[in-house]
């Protein structure tokens, strides 16, 4: 367990703040090539008055610390040039070293034929422009304070910058930021070495520390007018469209030079295999974001996936199908997925577009691509206007405002301003694909200040855990009501299940180490409202296993969980908690030991139980695992019978093996009867059907249940 003590971490890193507005700000159409600077004084020293400024854009940076022979940093310094003066931030990757051989030395025959040296590998290009560098030597965030305000009539400029180690998760250690403290570098222009687009726009300088030491040197050379670059790739099935622009000028080009970013698309496949007709299933994105990952490395390239297809099982318009695989240890936040054949309602709100097929309707359509994309990219849900980030429903519904324009006129074709900002100047593994996990807030990110989150009066949320004592290795239900409990009518999610984007929590186990979890897959593109009035609530169950540090419930003992919900009302985001206990007991037997090690040290076993499908074979083998463990087979029970319940590319439904399995001893939650029962109501094996349903109606008879399962299954 990693003592705390000796790391001093500080509050996450901020935002670089634009620095102080000066003179105006040059063009931005200045030459490229500003006088050539010697590494001495020149005749340049003489005009003292010259004024010269720091080109805006994207730097190629290395930092090397003093007496140092096998650690340097390569990285970027995004410089953003604006009305208010100038925003600064980069970020720093440990280069590698190699181990060469070294040729034999004629006449010195004790010296081996190859022996081996430590070198350092070649840094980055700097004529390949904006460096892609792995996202496993990832070290430094640099949040700038201070830099040269539009010009200056010196040859140099001072430097600031507050430096945050970044350390990622290592065991039950979650990744935190640790402040290194302040440093200044006194940077002065210099001719570029070979290879830089512009040779006037380079800079060396010594690294300070906060007592005037040396600690290291720094450069810096221009290399791209953008700050970050990345590919949208679009794949398709045949009968969607690609979402290319929005029908009046706007594309992914234009969208991504307004905050600083060079996106360029690839339109690759656009005939995919529809795996089990028009509607594709949570697993099957999967399958088909897994097969397409391979092929490209987001250590050398940011590509981000959308994936378009006729209809989805799970959601109307968008969903982010690779939301939450870091939960996993697989790569997150790679892409999303949109639905074409989706029909607009024929209502007021949707405008101009009411009743339209959705791929059909341009500019909403694409609206969604970049919607999804954006929380790829790490951003969340932004109300505070119609822009990229707030839903398609919302701005839709803002449309019925006195004064606004009609849908989707009234949508803002930018992001917001905090989100421009946060695509600027975030750490790159925030906004790289298959960098931090998507999930947690702002707050508690490595990117801003905490956004102001209020307490909501009047409503509370009550956990419920399913059993009070689960065995190792076995998933926690629990169940949970949002409820209004004051005196006044109050706007809730009309749905508390995980997919919907507004519920996230933490488990606490029995040593005092706090572990989160997250959903895995999310739908983020509606989440409904509905409103409460005292003593009325909304109630959903959880399955919890694995979170974003592993297992949740890795060792025996007694462990709280908490369960937050987070809205908007209005601009104000709002929360409201609730908590529980539960006991996890030891291993019963040897069998019970090596199953649970089984599933909770792998993590597609996550996947599997979320996802299903056939095609994550190692969390199916541990599951089987499970199964065969006569603890904890009626834990895992209902995970298979769901996977083989639902259809997987050619595979048919089994409804008859997945009634074996659902027997007197098998563990539901509330949730889990309801998922059930859409089995049934989806299958047309009747027999199967039946007797599923015989199966959980005798189940329910002797469970004390709320009266919504019980409806649903009297439907049966």
């Amino acid at each position: 367990m990693v003592d705390f003590g000796r790391y001093p971490v500080g509050p996450v890193p901020p935002l670089p703040r634009p620095l102080p507005a000066g003179p105006e700000t040059p063009s931005d159409a200045q030459p490229d090539e500003l006088p050539d600077l010697e590494r001495r004084p020149t005749f340049w020293s003489w005009i003292s008055h010259f004024p010269r400024s720091l080109r805006c854009g994207c730097y190629l940076i290395n930092f090397t610390p003093a007496g140092s022979r096998f650690v340097t940093y390569d990285g970027t310094l995004r410089v953003e040039c604006h009305s208010n003066g100038r925003t600064a931030s980069g970020d720093l990757y440990q280069r590698r070293t190699m181990v060469v051989p070294q040729p034999h030395v004629p006449g010195h025959p004790h010296i081996p034929p190859f022996a081996s040296a430590v070198v350092l590998a070649p840094g980055p290009k700097p004529g390949a422009g904006i460096p892609i560098l792995p996202r496993s030597r990832y070290r430094y965030y640099l949040s700038v304070t201070q830099i040269v305000e539009f010009f200056t009539t010196g040859n140099s400029f001072t430097l600031g910058f507050d430096r945050w180690r970044f350390n990622p998760a290592a065991g039950f250690v979650p990744p935190f930021w640790t402040n290194e403290g302040s440093f200044t570098a006194r940077m002065t222009w210099l001719t570029a070495p070979s290879g830089y687009p512009s040779p006037g726009n380079y800079l060396e300088g010594d690294v300070k520390d906060a007592g005037g030491n040396v600690v290291g040197r720094l450069t810096m050379g221009w290399v791209s007018t953008f700050l970050r670059k990345a590919t949208v790739e679009i794949d398709r099935v045949a009968q969607s469209e690609s979402p290319l622009n929005n029908g009046a000028g706007a594309g992914w080009k234009a969208i991504g030079q307004a905050v600083g970013w060079d996106i360029s698309v690839d339109e690759s496949d656009s005939n995919l295999a529809e795996p089990s007709g028009a509607s594709w299933s949570d697993a099957e994105c999967h399958q088909e974001m897994l097969a397409k990952r391979d092929q490209s490395n987001l250590d050398v390239e940011w590509r981000y996936h959308v994936l378009c297809v006729r209809e989805l099982d799970s959601t109307s318009r968008g969903i982010m199908y690779d939301a939450y695989a870091g939960d996993s240890n697989n790569v997150p936040r790679e892409g999303c997925a949109i639905a074409s054949h989706w029909v607009i309602p024929n209502s007021q709100q949707w405008g101009t577009v009411q009743g339209m097929r959705f791929g059909a309707a341009t500019a909403p359509y694409f609206r969604t691509a970049v919607h999804e994309t954006g929380h790829a990219m790490g951003l969340y849900h932004n109300t505070a206007d119609n822009g990229f980030m707030n839903t398609t429903d919302t701005i839709a519904a803002n449309s019925l405002s006195p004064g606004s324009a009609v849908f989707p006129g009234n949508v803002l074709w930018s992001y917001n301003a905090d989100d421009a900002a946060r695509l600027r100047h975030m750490p790159d593994v925030y906004v790289r694909p298959g960098g931090t996990p998507f999930g947690t807030s702002y707050a508690t990110t490595p990117i801003s200040p905490p956004d102001q989150v209020l307490d909501m009066e009047g409503v509370e949320v009550t956990v419920s855990p399913l059993l009070d004592a689960v065995p190792l290795g076995a998933p926690v239900r629990v169940a949970i009501r949002l409820a209004a409990s004051g005196n006044g009518a109050v706007e809730v999610p009309s749905t508390v299940s995980l997919r919907s984007g507004c519920v996230r929590g933490e488990v606490t186990d029995p040593t005092g180490v706090v572990r989160t979890f997250s959903p895995l897959v999310l739908c983020l593109d509606d989440v409904p409202r509905r409103v409460l009035s005292k003593g009325q609530g909304v109630s959903d169950s959880l399955t919890l296993l694995r979170g974003g540090q592993g297992a949740l419930f890795p060792v025996p003992g007694a462990y709280r969980i908490r369960v937050e919900v987070r809205w908007d009302v209005g601009d104000v985001e709002v929360t409201a908690a609730g908590s529980a206990n539960v006991m996890v007991t030891p291993a019963a037997d040897d069998e019970h030991a090596r199953a649970a090690m089984k599933v909770l040290s792998t993590p597609d076993t996550l996947l599997t139980l979320v996802l299903g499908g056939d095609h994550l074979k190692e969390g199916i083998s541990a599951i089987q695992a499970a199964l065969e463990s006569k603890v904890l087979r009626p834990h895992y029970a209902h995970v298979e019978a769901k996977r083989l319940a639902r259809r997987f590319g050619t595979r048919k439904p089994d409804l008859k093996a997945a009634a074996k399995l659902i027997d007197d001893a098998a563990v539901l939650s509330p949730a889990e009867f309801i998922a059930a029962a859409g089995f049934v109501a989806e299958s047309k094996d009747r027999a199967s059907a039946r007797a599923l349903t015989q199966r959980l109606k005798k189940k329910v008879a002797n469970l004390s249940v709320d009266d919504e399962v019980r409806l649903v299954l009297d439907k049966l």
